[in-house]
């Protein structure tokens, strides 16, 4: 694989169109990438390496569209924290991370008093979701779901339709595999929250 390496440079406009290629970029440069390609989705590892995902197809959209529902209605309904789905950014590079996009996301309310969320939020989230495509490699989103572990998120759910099972992320635990589960109850983190999977499989 070929790696590149944008320079630390004055640039007015950076553009995106790479293929097959390793990227690493300063978060700087990242931020003016993400500004530049508004229509990519994109994320920055603790290495420096740039991720371009491709956009979700119809299914897998729907079912994330299910997840981020489930979790925002009980949030409405607790009013416990604040939700986030998979457009939103986060900044873990002062906690030795990368900037990442889990697909949902909730953080209890406290933590967010006082921080600036116009831009990337620059909190641990206590609870993340991320939801296997078809086309996706199963091992990259371990790896992503080891980094949240690692940063401290507090529950983690790996959801992979293909293979109905879950895969469930603990700070210092042994992760977790569930087969077919109906549902998830996730009360250890966010109170009376049972995440229904009726929709996934």
């Amino acid at each position: 694989m070929t790696t590149a390496t944008v320079p630390d440079s004055s640039v007015d406009r950076l553009l995106l169109n790479v293929s097959h290629v390793k990227l690493t970029v300063t978060p700087k440069y990242f931020d003016q990438l993400c500004i530049d390609n508004p229509d990519l989705r994109l994320e920055l590892t603790k290495d420096g390496e740039l991720i371009v995902m491709a956009p979700a197809g119809g299914e897998s959209s729907e079912k994330n569209f299910d997840l981020a529902m489930e979790v925002g209605i009980w949030n409405r309904q607790s009013d416990l924290g604040r939700a986030f789905d998979s457009s939103c950014g986060y900044d873990f590079t002062t906690f030795g991370g990368g900037k990442l996009s889990p697909d949902v996301s909730w953080i209890e309310k406290s933590r967010l008093e006082s921080v600036e969320i116009v831009g990337f939020i620059p909190v641990v989230p206590d609870f993340v979701i991320e939801l296997r495509s078809g086309t996706d490699n199963l091992k990259p989103l371990q790896e992503k779901m080891q980094e949240y572990q690692r940063l401290g998120v507090k529950l983690g759910l790996l959801i992979n339709p293909k293979n109905k099972q879950v895969e469930v992320y603990r700070p210092g635990q042994d992760t977790v595999v569930l087969d077919a589960p109906s549902a998830i109850d996730c009360g250890e983190v966010m109170p009376s929250f049972v995440l229904s999977m009726s929709r996934i499989w």
